[in-house]
């Protein structure tokens, strides 16, 4: 899990995404990058940067309504400004698009602050099964 947070996710804590700070709407969190996060030319893999976003996105997404137990990625886009190193910090805004798709907003940045990638997605909230009669 994102540490700090209630939904389980083990790639999450493979990865080593800690919690930075949880809104309704408005989710932040951290990543210390280590060797096996980086690609040949020593700057973190465009897959690794992808998964934060995509991890603080859906987090964002779910903590829009407290019965979702998690949400799944429709749709993401990202595009990558400038090459990641050191500590990143990934953002993401969620706005309601209707019953339990939500349009969602992601920014990664480094410690200097400056704009890594940013993304959009829709994310499809999920709710637990209701048991039949």
């Amino acid at each position: 899990m994102a540490s700090g947070f209630d939904v389980y996710a083990p790639f999450a804590e493979k990865l080593g995404v800690l919690a930075g700070h949880k809104r309704v709407g408005d989710v932040g969190l951290l990543l210390d990058l280590r060797d096996e996060h980086m690609n040949s030319w020593q700057v973190a893999h465009g897959g690794v940067v992808m998964s934060v976003l995509d991890i603080v996105m859906g987090l964002s997404a779910k903590s829009l309504d407290a019965a979702s137990i998690g949400a799944t990625t429709v749709e993401l886009k990202t595009n990558f400004i400038k090459a990641a190193t050191g500590r990143i910090t990934a953002r993401g805004r969620a706005h309601r698009a209707g019953r339990t798709l939500v349009f969602v907003k992601g920014e990664l940045h480094n410690d200097a602050q400056e704009l890594l990638a940013h993304a959009t997605g829709t994310f499809k909230l999920r709710y637990p099964r209701k048991e039949s009669d």
